[in-house]
């Protein structure tokens, strides 16, 4: 009786065919030395705080822009509320400033009148005659004042007085016949308010520096 070969049982499975993908070269683990590990490190590191700094640097333009925008918002009322200041501020300096010169008029109410005579010297040097209108209670005072500077500057002429009920106390009124100057207090104070309040309304919200002048007397 012929014997049958013997035959490996394989239990019907066949491992070589395409069912089943052979693993591909990498698939496993690798092992870092410690430079490599190190390395990494350095670069996840920095990778990490280029993040991190992207992401301050927005939050940063995003807070100054939103600062910009509060801050744009806010102009016109801060310069409104400067302008506010500024006529406030006008209106007490101007307040003090008339106490103190009607203080000052009250004390030397000739003072006025000689810086009048100094200033117009020239101008009525050749003048024969001056006469000078003043308050009653004032007049003689005034008179003397005037004299005192026409000696002064050299003025040869005849000073001649007259008064005036009409005239507030320190007000004037020098007249040489080709030409006259006068002061009042009052009229000086509101001449100036007057252009004090034109400026500001000028300026308006613009804050512009304020320029005004300050007239004291009248030529003619």
């Amino acid at each position: 009786m012929a014997q049958t070969p013997h035959r490996k049982f394989d239990f019907g499975a066949d491992f070589s065919g395409g069912d089943i993908a052979a693993p591909a070269p990498n698939a496993y683990k690798r092992l870092y030395t410690a430079e490599e590990v190190e390395r990494l490190q350095v670069q996840a590191r920095a990778e990490g705080e280029a993040a991190a700094l992207a992401r301050a640097e927005s939050q940063t333009a995003q807070a100054l822009s939103q600062m910009a925008e509060a801050a744009r918002a806010a102009i016109p009322t801060l310069v409104e509320v400067a302008h506010e200041h500024r006529v406030g501020s006008t209106g007490l300096a101007l307040a003090a400033a008339r106490k103190i010169a009607d203080a000052a008029c009250d004390r030397f109410p000739e003072a006025p009148l000689q810086a009048a005579m100094a200033a117009l010297a020239r101008e009525v040097e050749a003048t024969p005659r001056l006469v000078l209108h003043a308050a009653p209670e004032l007049i003689e005072r005034l008179q003397a004042a005037l004299e005192e500077t026409a000696q002064a500057v050299g003025y040869p002429g005849q000073i001649v007085a007259r008064a005036e009920p009409d005239l507030p106390r320190a007000a004037f009124i020098l007249d040489w016949g080709d030409g006259r100057a006068a002061f009042d207090p009052d009229s000086a104070a509101a001449r100036v308010g007057a252009a004090l309040e034109a400026a500001l309304a000028a300026e308006g919200l613009h804050g512009e520096p304020l320029k005004t002048s300050n007239p004291e007397s009248d030529h003619g």
